[in-house]
């Protein structure tokens, strides 16, 4: 996985959860982003983390942070796109920072649908009940797509994903493995 790049998405405003910082949210005694950047990390040549505040904490966990350039929250999309001049190798595996359960084989299994595959562009989780689009590999060559979609003042990521051929992953068997913790309740 030397040609991979891994990116935690922590730049959310924590509106679920009253405006607070998801990825420092306890679970099981840590933070939940620490845990997912234990998961990741090995799986990873590079790991980076997106954040708009607690730079300093976040640094601790990965080779480096990066903040996003667009005002206002602009949403997971906008967390890629500040991660785009700090790329190298072939490939960007994204995930959210409140999913600490992650499987150990995610990016292995994610990239090697695109190494499989050379006219995919980008694969996502399945997990047996819905997609997760946040949990995806991405070739780093159709990323300049990304700034043109976010410019004409689009957010959705599905609907990026759209514009690129894609290929959804079956984890169907490690479904419980994607429960996103972004609720205080």
């Amino acid at each position: 996985m030397q040609d991979t790049t891994g990116l935690i998405l922590a730049g959310g405003a924590g509106r679920r959860v009253g405006g607070r910082d998801k990825g420092l949210l306890t679970w099981r005694g840590a933070p939940m982003a620490a845990q997912v950047a234990q998961r990741l990390r090995p799986q990873v040549a590079r790991l980076l983390i997106s954040c708009n505040r607690n730079t300093d904490y976040y640094a601790t966990l990965a080779d480096a942070t990066v903040a996003d350039s667009r005002r206002d929250f602009q949403g997971p999309l906008a967390g890629i796109e500040a991660a785009m001049p700090h790329l190298t190798g072939k490939f960007l595996v994204v995930v959210p920072c409140d999913t600490p359960l992650l499987p150990a084989d995610l990016a292995e299994r994610l990239v090697g649908v695109l190494r499989a595959r050379p006219g995919t562009d980008i694969s996502y989780v399945h997990d047996g009940e819905r997609e997760q689009y946040l949990c995806a590999a991405i070739r780093v060559r159709v990323l300049p797509d990304l700034v043109t979609y976010l410019d004409e003042g689009h957010r959705t990521v599905r609907h990026w994903y759209a514009r690129h051929r894609c290929d959804a992953v079956d984890f169907s068997t490690q479904g419980g493995c994607f429960a996103n913790l972004n609720r205080l309740d």
